[in-house]
């Protein structure tokens, strides 16, 4: 009897902005680790956070953002209809997600002068042999001297108890200013680091891209090709079925 597959291999190299910048933040025991979750996809279904995402993408472009309306949300995802215990635990999860928010997010502040719009879909780019998703959750944008638009992206990160490390924040940030200089579609405004965020759900603290975003996005396109250049020799987990 053929075995049951566990994982799916992903042939070439490929990683989200978030698990890059985990690679970049991590030591190298770790960044293996990373590496191996990224070539070898578990088949199992995995909780998602779409619909927490969705809510608090929402209540930020609110014009009148309240938290109340986070926590009316959670309830509603907890008590969405789920056709098995995954569905009900991945309600769970999500609304928990929201209510944690909900929680910190009067904190949340944008720089003086910026706005959260709408986000639209990004291609993927490819960093030295490795192809980067890259989707924001919202765009940021302000208007600078001289009537110059300046924009930015914000991208969220949420683990249940636990803060995002300044470090992985910081990488992700910097990617995400890195990338988003890459598009030539920007309305001719020009990108501006510090409004380039990641947001810890968790905590509400916006991870903006440092000083040396410019320099670590530079480091991890310069890991892109060492990373492309494993990806053939990066052996599966022990006991996958592929």
């Amino acid at each position: 009897m053929e075995e049951k597959k566990t994982h799916r291999l992903v042939e070439k190299p490929q990683m989200s902005v978030r698990f890059l910048a985990d690679y970049m933040a991590a030591s190298d025991q770790a960044r293996r680790t990373v590496l191996r979750g990224c070539k070898y996809r578990a088949i199992a279904r995995l909780v998602q956070h779409d619909d927490a995402k969705l809510a608090v993408s929402k209540y930020m472009l609110s014009a009148t953002p309240d938290p109340k309306m986070l926590e009316a949300e959670a309830e509603y995802i907890r008590n969405k209809l789920a056709d098995d215990d995954f569905d009900r635990d991945c309600n769970d999860i999500n609304a928990d997600y929201v209510h944690r928010f909900a929680q910190v997010a009067e904190s949340v502040e944008l720089p003086k002068g910026a706005t959260w719009e709408a986000v639209k879909p990004f291609v993927a780019q490819t960093l030295n042999g490795v192809k980067v998703t890259f989707q924001p959750n919202l765009l940021t944008r302000r208007i600078a001297n001289k009537n110059i638009a300046k924009i930015g992206a914000m991208m969220l990160r949420y683990k249940k108890g636990s803060p995002l490390s300044s470090e992985a924040g910081a990488f992700q940030s910097s990617i995400i200013y890195g990338l988003l200089c890459m598009y030539t579609d920007a309305d001719d405004a020009e990108v501006e680091g510090k409004l380039c965020f990641t947001l810890d759900a968790h905590s509400g603290t916006l991870h903006p891209a440092p000083s040396t975003a410019v320099s670590r996005f530079n480091n991890t396109k310069a890991a892109c090709a060492t990373i492309a250049e494993a990806w053939d020799n990066i052996k599966p987990p022990p006991s996958a079925v592929i």
